[in-house]
């Protein structure tokens, strides 16, 4: 790999750590504020709006200056947001919850996020060429799951007892803080997490990619969005890969919180150790990501969708475990059959992607589709939860839907192949 690519794992990597650690460290702040357990999915959901609301503009964004600098000013919003959360009693409106300002900070975070993904990903393919990008992408997915892992569990640790009581004893001479909870204490720990990304943002090479001088009407912006959209939807090779990747964020998230209420219901954990359960399923994406990476070449993408299917009966099987060694191995397993199936899936939708569009506008077209997915996918199990659905049930309804819609998935390919052949496309250039 170029030694660039490097540079770009160390920023993704400590500002991923940030968000997820920062994600735990909200909820236990909600908590502490005593917000409704429906509140909880909703930090995610807030977060991801952003992505939704700004996919016609931020590919333009991503496009507009070389991707390092883009990363740079985005994760400064992101330390906005984080500063937002820690300050959250001076943001107070009155007459509204105070939980209503967690999640007003969260969406800041999740804003800084919607527009540092096109560059994260979109500069891959300025700085490889296709036949390296499933590799670049299992190391991209095998170093984010990490810092999933650690991010999460460092989330649950800053909040544990133990570190928390010892955070909330330092002593600074002659100047209060203010910090007086667990949450607030590990809030400004993560904080410097995001620091630390914004230095190895500054070090990210200019690929010398230039593109055309971006629209900023409004309008001009939206209409092209669209444009780019249908284009992909259309795309034989691009559906598939963008329907999968669809699916897979959405269930992915879901099951972030999915893992956390099952923990502390069924198998009566709180919440810094549903955090580290959360952190298997995370340590199983890594070793499938690997695996694909490995044994995956881009021509054979396609090959591996039926995973999908295995993987959301697996995840029905949650509910018959509470034994802690096989609920570890079971987490793991669900956690390597997603990264297993998703590299592949996302290498070839960045292939397509920039083949047929430009790599900020294909990355926010992947973002707009994954991230209505989790929108819908995080109401509707905030939904359950509110209509008091058991975990158990909301399990099988989740483990069912997944592999139902992977085998709707494999059938519109047979069907897409059976018109015409398109796999000769795959790892081709501009055509």
């Amino acid at each position: 790999m170029k030694r660039g690519f490097y540079t770009i794992m160390g920023a993704q990597f400590f500002s991923s750590l940030a968000d997820n650690a920062l994600l735990i460290a909200s909820i236990a702040l909600l908590a502490e504020l005593n917000g409704p357990a429906w509140m909880t999915p909703l930090l995610k959901f807030f977060f991801t709006a952003s992505y939704v609301v700004l996919a016609a503009f931020v590919g333009a964004f991503a496009d507009s200056m070389p991707k390092g600098k883009v990363m740079f000013y985005t994760n400064g919003i992101k330390i906005v947001g984080c500063l937002m959360m820690f300050f959250y009693d001076w943001l107070l409106i009155p007459g509204m919850p105070t939980y209503t300002t967690i999640l007003l900070a969260y969406a800041v975070v999740g804003l800084g996020a919607a527009a540092y993904s096109p560059a994260k990903y979109g500069i891959l393919t300025e700085l490889l060429p296709p036949s390296q990008l499933v590799v670049a992408n299992g190391w991209i997915e095998a170093l984010t799951v990490i810092s999933i892992i650690l991010g999460t569990v460092l989330g649950g640790a800053l909040v544990s007892p133990g570190v928390s009581t010892t955070l909330l004893a330092i002593d600074i001479p002659v100047f209060d803080t203010g910090i007086d909870s667990p949450a607030e204490a590990a809030i400004l720990v993560i904080g410097a997490f995001y620091v630390v990304a914004a230095i190895f943002n500054r070090y990210i090479p200019d690929t010398g990619a230039r593109y055309e001088q971006q629209a900023r009407n409004p309008i001009v912006l939206t209409t092209h969005f669209w444009h780019c959209q249908t284009t992909l939807w259309k795309d034989k090779l691009g559906q598939i890969s963008l329907g999968v990747t669809t699916l897979f964020w959405g269930a992915g998230a879901t099951l972030q919180f999915i893992v956390l209420r099952w923990a502390e219901s069924h198998l009566g954990l709180r919440l810094d150790k549903g955090a580290a359960l959360q952190g298997m399923t995370a340590v199983g994406i890594a070793i499938g990501a690997v695996l694909a990476a490995r044994f995956v070449p881009l021509k054979n993408s396609l090959s591996v969708i039926w995973v999908g299917i295995v993987m959301g009966i697996v995840v029905m099987t949650m509910t018959m475990v509470s034994w802690m060694p096989l609920v570890y191995g079971l987490l793991i397993l669900i956690g390597a059959l997603a990264g297993f199936f998703v590299v592949p899936m996302n290498a070839l939708l960045q292939h397509r992607g920039h083949v047929l569009l430009s790599a900020g506008h294909s990355i926010a077209v992947q973002n707009f589709n994954e991230n209505i997915s989790i929108l819908i996918m995080l109401a509707l199990y905030s939904a359950m939860i509110k209509a008091d659905y058991h975990i158990n049930t909301i399990i099988i309804i989740f483990g069912g839907f997944v592999s139902l819609t992977m085998i709707a998935v494999i059938q519109r390919h047979k069907y897409n192949q059976s018109k015409s052949n398109n796999l000769h496309l795959i790892g081709m250039d501009k055509h």
